[in-house]
């Protein structure tokens, strides 16, 4: 994969090529690009898809001890890969960390269009069972490494009260290896991703929420339909705060909607983009 160095530290990204229009996909915490696969495969004939793995305990270096790793500095990072590798009229798609709405109204001068899929928003933050089992470990000395223990075996993993909760599909162990291989052999990706959770607060959210009637360009709100984690009246509350948005609910699917069901949400994001198209775009 190519790197590139950002203010923050070095990150890997994901970049199909192509002249066809630009789409950013933005993963959650303890995620990679892998999250993005099956919709990347299937967006890649029509779009230039470009996945940055963001520094949220999946990453495979470190970043700076001093960089800012709360969800505002994990946004202006995001900004930042943007800026440096010029990406214009980027559909800007987010799932599960809600950092792409702390960059309407700051920095969105490079979205052309917004697709929030099942992600933190509002007063939804920590989110269901696992946010708030995350939220406290992070504040007990030693919790985030004892916790996140229980990803060296699957079967704990998939409980309903762990990663399994966000998903309807069973997920492979290969992926959940690779998810936390990072956070279980590396104490530097560790304190960056304890570093999110202890800066993080609910207010952040909320206040992104008081700019989203500034973000007068396309929006699409994509939501699982059997989410849990992340309900569906969330989805459809962040909907009716931009002035240009429409909601949908991806069926047979809860926070990983592009694991779930990716081929309902490439499906909305083609048509998405077909209905808002941006002048000069091939």
């Amino acid at each position: 994969m190519p790197e590139i160095e950002l203010s923050a530290g070095t990150i890997d990204y994901q970049d199909t090529g192509g002249d066809g229009p630009v789409v950013v996909l933005a993963h959650g915490l303890g995620f990679d690009e892998s999250v993005w696969a099956d919709v990347v495969s299937a967006l890649h004939p029509d779009f230039r898809v470009v996945v940055p793995v963001l520094p949220l305990g999946s990453h495979r270096r470190p970043m700076r001890p001093d960089a800012d790793l709360s969800a505002h500095g994990v946004a202006r990072l995001l900004a930042e890969f943007m800026d440096r590798l010029d990406l214009r009229d980027v559909t800007l798609v987010q799932n599960d960390t809600g950092t792409a709405q702390l960059l309407v109204g700051v920095q969105d001068e490079r979205i052309a269009r917004l697709v929030l899929t099942s992600c933190e928003a509002l007063d939804n933050y920590p989110p269901g069972v696992q946010g708030r089992i995350l939220s406290v470990a992070c504040k007990v000395p030693g919790g985030i490494f004892l916790l996140l223990q229980s990803f060296r075996f699957p079967f704990l993993a998939r409980m309903q009260t762990s990663l399994g909760g966000m998903a309807k599909k069973r997920l492979p162990t290969e992926l959940i290896a690779r998810w936390y291989g990072p956070l279980l052999r590396n104490r530097h990706i560790r304190r960056d991703f304890t570093r999110f959770l202890r800066t993080t607060r609910k207010d952040c959210y909320l206040q992104a929420a008081r700019n989203l009637p500034e973000f007068t360009r396309p929006a699409l709100v994509a939501w699982g339909a059997e989410d849990r984690m992340m309900p569906p009246a969330t989805g459809r509350r962040l909907a009716e705060l931009l002035p240009d948005a429409r909601y949908v609910e991806i069926p047979d699917a809860r926070t990983l909607v592009q694991l779930d069901n990716p081929g309902a949400l490439t499906e909305e994001i083609h048509r998405f983009v077909k209905d808002h198209p941006v002048p000069g775009e091939r």
